[in-house]
Order: C-alpha cells, then sequence, then structure tokens
C-alpha cells in the first residue's frame, strides 16, 4: 500500500478545510479582528502546512488500488474531523477537547446537533466557520478532492465509484466522471438561491450566507439560539421549507428538470414515494400538535408539524418553535421522519426512502413468490427490473443500519443508564439528523450529554455520512493484516 500516494490526496481535502480557515480569517478582520483571530490564523497555519507538506516530496500519480481508495476516503473525513476542531479549542470557552470534537464531527457530517447553549456568543468568524463545515461536508470532503483531480484521471473514477453508492448514480443520466459536476453545480446554485432569497426576505447578509450554507448542505446549524423561528417571518420559513426539500432530493433529477425545463423528472417513483411520506407524517403531526393543545390555531399547527417533519426528513434539523414539550405521538413521528429521511444523490442522511422502498417491493415480491410460486414475479423501481443482486446489498444495509443502532443503544445506556435521551439521539445521531426530541430538540443541545455517549454519537454520525461500508473495509483492512 503506497502511503505517500494517500497522502497526497489526503492533503488535498486539508487544503479544502485550510481555504475555508482562510475565510474565516477575512470575516474576523471584517469584523474587528474578533476574539476568534488568532484560533482561526494558528488553525490555518497548522491545517495548510499539514496539508501541502505531501506534494513537495511526493510525485503525482493516478494509479491506486481499491483498498487506497477507502483508506482515502476514511482518512479525508478523520483529518478533516481533528484539524477541523482546532479552531473551536483553541478559542475556548464551551469547547473542551470532547465538545470541539462533537462539534467538528457535526458539522462535517452535516449532522447538525450542537453542544452550545448559547450560539449568539460566538464570534462572527468562529460561526462562519461552523457553517462552512456544513458547506465542506453537504457536498463531501472527497468530492471536493475530486473536483481538483483532472477528468481523465483514473483515480478519479475509481474514487467516484467509493464515493458515491450505487443508490445514488442511478438517477444520473451521466457517466460517473460527469457526475461530480452535476452534483457540485446543483450544490452551488442552491446555495446562491437561497442565500438570495434569505437576503430578500430580509435577513442580513451574514446570516444568509450562513442559513444558505447550512440549508444546502442539510446541516441545520443557524446563527441564532432559536435557530429559524427567532426570525418569526412566515416568508423565511417557508424559503427554508422549500430548499430543505430540494436539498433532499435526487440532484439529477434536479439538474435534468432544470437543463430541460420540464417537471417530467419529479414523476420519478421514489420521489412520489417521499412526497407522499412527507404529506402523511406532517399530517398526522400537525393534527396531533392541535388536538393536544400544542398550537391552538390550525394554520400554525399544520407550519409548525410540517416544518419539523420535512427538517427531520430532510435532516436539516432547523427549528422554528420548541419541540422539547411536544406529546409522544407527534415526537415518535419525528424520529420515525428522521429514519427514512430523503433521497440518494442528496444531501440528507438516513438510510434514505430509496432503500425503504425498495424494502416494501421486495417483501411484495416474496410474498407474492409464497402464494403464486408458479407465476413470474419481478422488483421494479420507475418501471425498470431490480436484479436480486443489486436489492441484496441494500438489504444488507438496513441490517447493519440496526445492528449499529442496538449496538450504540447498548453502549449509551453503559455510559448512563439513566439516559432517557440514548434511544432517539442514537437514531438522529446515525441518520445525521442532528436535533432529536425532548431536551435535545430543534432549539434543544448535547452539552449536558455524558462524555461517553458524546464520542458514540461522533461515531454514529461518520458511520452514518459515508453509509457504513467504507469504515468496515477499512476495519476489516487492519484487522486482516494483523491476523497475518
Amino acid at each position: 500500500m503506497n502511503i505517500k500516494v494517500i497522502s497526497r490526496y489526503v492533503g488535498y481535502a486539508l487544503l479544502v478545510s485550510a481555504l475555508f480557515m482562510f475565510l474565516s480569517i477575512l470575516v474576523s478582520v471584517a469584523n474587528g479582528n474578533d476574539s476568534a483571530l488568532a484560533a482561526l490564523m494558528i488553525s490555518f497555519t497548522l491545517t495548510f502546512t499539514v496539508g501541502i507538506f505531501p506534494f513537495f516530496f511526493v510525485r503525482k500519480t493516478s494509479a491506486i488500488n481499491l483498498k487506497e481508495g477507502y483508506l482515502i476516503i476514511v482518512l479525508s473525513w478523520i483529518l478533516s474531523f481533528i484539524f477541523g476542531m482546532l479552531p473551536y479549542a483553541l478559542w475556548g470557552g464551551p469547547f473542551t477537547i470532547v465538545n470541539a470534537w462533537f462539534e467538528s464531527v457535526s458539522g462535517f457530517t452535516t449532522t447538525g446537533a450542537t453542544i452550545l447553549e448559547d450560539v449568539e456568543s460566538l464570534p462572527n468568524s468562529l460561526i462562519f466557520w461552523r457553517s462552512s463545515t456544513h458547506f465542506i461536508g453537504g457536498l463531501g470532503v472527497v468530492v471536493f478532492l475530486l473536483l481538483i483531480i483532472p477528468s481523465s484521471s483514473q483515480m478519479k473514477l475509481r474514487l467516484t465509484n467509493l464515493e458515491l453508492s450505487s443508490l445514488s448514480k442511478s438517477g444520473y443520466r451521466s457517466g460517473s466522471g460527469k457526475i461530480v459536476y452535476i452534483f457540485t453545480y446543483v450544490y452551488f446554485g442552491m446555495a446562491v438561491a437561497s442565500f438570495l432569497l434569505y437576503m430578500l426576505a430580509g435577513m442580513s447578509p451574514f446570516d444568509a450566507v450562513n442559513h444558505a450554507m447550512s440549508v444546502t448542505a442539510t446541516g441545520g446549524f443557524s446563527t441564532r439560539n432559536l435557530s429559524i423561528g427567532s426570525y418569526n417571518s412566515i416568508p423565511i420559513d417557508l424559503i427554508t421549507m422549500f430548499f430543505m426539500l430540494l436539498s433532499s432530493v435526487h440532484f439529477g433529477m434536479t439538474y435534468v428538470a432544470i437543463i430541460t425545463k420540464s417537471l417530467k423528472p419529479f414523476r420519478n417513483e421514489v420521489f412520489k414515494f417521499y412526497v407522499w411520506n412527507l404529506l402523511i407524517v406532517s399530517m398526522i403531526v400537525s393534527v396531533s400538535l392541535k388536538i393536544q393543545g400544542v398550537e391552538h390555531a390550525w394554520g400554525q399547527a399544520f407550519l409548525s408539524g410540517s416544518f419539523h417533519v420535512l427538517s427531520y426528513a430532510s435532516t436539516s434539523g432547523f427549528g422554528i418553535g420548541d419541540n422539547s414539550t411536544w406529546p409522544v405521538l407527534p415526537s415518535v413521528m419525528l424520529v420515525f421522519a428522521g429514519i427514512t429521511c430523503g433521497m440518494a444523490g442528496s444531501t440528507s442522511g438516513g438510510i434514505k426512502c430509496d432503500r425503504v422502498l425498495v424494502l416494501l417491493k421486495e417483501i411484495k415480491y416474496r410474498l407474492r413468490c409464497m402464494l403464486h410460486p408458479a407465476s413470474v414475479n419481478e422488483v421494479r423501481v420507475n418501471g425498470r427490473v431490480v436484479n436480486q443482486e443489486v436489492i441484496a446489498p441494500h438489504i444488507l444495509y438496513l441490517a447493519l443500519y440496526l445492528l449499529l443502532i442496538i449496538f450504540s443503544l447498548a453502549l449509551n445506556l453503559l455510559f448512563n443508564p439513566h439516559n432517557t435521551n440514548a434511544v432517539a439521539a442514537t437514531f438522529t445521531s446515525l441518520s445525521n439528523v442532528g436535533p432529536s426530541v425532548g431536551e435535545l430538540g430543534a432549539v434543544g443541545n448535547f452539552n449536558a450529554e455524558p462524555v461517553g455517549s458524546k464520542i458514540m454519537y461522533t461515531i454514529d454520525m461518520f458511520l452514518g455520512r459515508v453509509e457504513i461500508y467504507p469504515v468496515l473495509a477499512v476495519v476489516m483492512m487492519v484487522f486482516s493484516k494483523r491476523s497475518k
């Protein structure tokens, strides 16, 4: 295994973080050299130095094997987490080492959970860095790397195939080499559009750019303690809902719809399944909020219910109210929405509604085979036959997801047997939703959680972001070497 080549490409990922740290320094200077300037300058210097170092000693090469590709992906994420926590840890305040790690992992994985009890007490430059980690993580540390690698490189093709799941690639009408650019065009386009609309709705330029980075990445970090609810503005609520939905839809569909100027791509069966899920769950939550007296007006009940359901389903995690006192039914429905989540090929996390639809069709297929063994049965999605060889990995992923939930929950309860937040927080961490329910809700924070639980949540966030398989591949590589 060529460690030098791996270090060169991981260096690219660190240079991306260094670029946004430099932009954060400019924000600090623009705000009169705020209190995070020194922390950001030290962090930038260290990150840039480590990122650029391999380029002086490692020759440029495009030849990598499968194992090296997996290591590049996993190390790029982990080192981004480590260097990304430096601005927090060096600034201090509420950021202990564990808290800085938690905030960094939550940012890069676009989970959006936070340990901060008072976001507004942070200097603007650190708030900008915090939102930047969402923006980097939403597009993907490795996708930023792929944008730098020449299109003709075999390295680019191999890493594209490793970084994007088959579910993500299936909706694009282009080869692997163009998928990265399509994803990027849509991502930056939505970021610019949301920024402009937030400005028109009354946000300050600083708040608009931070929320634009956050909503496009389906992250959820806000510049305000009360999240989107602090603006008390229906136009801002609706803009946020629109971009939470758009960011959780397959980017390939959005791209094709724009270039063809047609809504035909949205006839997609998975999209319809996702939208119906949102409508049904939103209806249940909204009616429950009104009947149980949480909201007094039907209009506010439907706005609050649909906003929070879409927030959890898209894994954005924004809030327009305090859902910590919600009754059991709407709270459970939020967790359900945060498990199924949005579509593959978007920035949303979770198991993806694509896999849920395939699972339901596979169950129907098996039942038909049992009842009518002599008949010809097929699993079809969007009119196309899906082979059992294609379905099997996704069913296995669902099983792995469930096993990880059980294992993580067991460890959380080991750290604190009386932690009533462990169940929902484990689900929302692995699904990259961020906020949970109860005191860890949309305007709550994870600061009071046990240290062991915080670390476990960050592991879940990472596994959810890379969709488990790359990490398991690297772990298997490590243990297979030790057993020799």
